[in-house]
C-alpha cells in the first residue's frame, strides 16, 4: 500500500469528510484546521476568524487504488471553488476553498486540476488557494465523523447531506462497499 496525505478545505469540515470516508482506498478522513499562525486552535478561535486557519480535512489514502488527481476531482464537485471565503450560508475565512499539498507532484496536479474545471465545470474563475502544507490540528471529537453521528441534526439535513446525496449519485461506483 502507498499511503498518501491530501489536505483540502472546502467550506465547512463535516460536509468533506463525510464524502471522503465513504470512498475505496481512503484509509482515514480527519476534519481539522490548516493555513493558519496560531498553535493548536480550537473551534471557537477559528470560528472568530482570529487564527487564519481553514477548515479543512486531512484525508490518508492509498494512492494505489485513489488518486491524488482523483480526489481533486471529486473536490471540485463537492464544493463550489469559485466562492471567496464561502460556501453558500457558511461565510469567513475559515471556509475557503483550500489546498495544502504535501509534495510538488501533488502542486503539479492541483494547478492542473484547476485549469481543468475552470473552464469545464464552472463558468466564474476557481478561487481556490493552493498552499504549501505546513500544520494539521485535528478538530475536536465532537466534530469527527459529525454527519454519520448526527444524521438529523438540521443543519446536516440541508447542508451536508444534499452534498453527500450528489456526491454518492456521481461517484457510485467509487464508494466502500458498507457505504453503498
Amino acid at each position: 500500500m502507498a499511503t498518501e496525505i491530501a489536505t483540502l478545505g472546502g467550506g465547512c469540515f463535516w460536509c468533506i469528510e463525510a464524502v471522503y470516508n465513504q470512498l475505496k482506498g481512503v484509509n482515514s478522513a480527519l476534519s481539522g484546521y490548516s493555513g493558519g499562525h496560531v498553535g493548536n486552535p480550537t473551534y471557537g478561535e477559528v470560528c472568530n476568524k482570529t487564527t487564519g486557519h481553514a477548515e479543512v480535512v486531512q484525508v490518508e489514502f492509498d494512492n494505489e487504488v485513489i488518486s491524488f488527481a482523483d480526489i481533486l476531482d471529486i473536490f471540485f464537485t463537492i464544493h463550489d471553488p469559485t466562492t471567496l471565503n464561502r460556501q453558500g450560508n457558511d461565510v469567513g475565512p475559515q471556509y475557503r476553498s483550500a489546498i495544502y499539498y504535501h509534495s510538488d507532484e501533488q502542486k503539479r496536479i492541483a494547478d492542473e486540476k484547476i485549469k481543468e474545471f475552470n473552464n469545464t465545470v464552472w463558468s466564474d474563475s476557481i478561487v481556490t488557494e493552493v498552499t504549501a502544507f505546513d500544520k494539521f490540528y485535528v478538530a475536536e471529537d465532537v466534530h469527527q465523523a459529525y454527519f454519520a453521528n448526527n444524521p438529523n441534526q438540521p443543519y446536516c439535513q440541508v447542508v451536508v447531506a444534499p452534498k453527500v446525496a450528489k456526491f454518492r449519485k456521481k461517484f457510485f461506483n467509487q464508494l466502500k462497499a458498507e457505504a453503498v
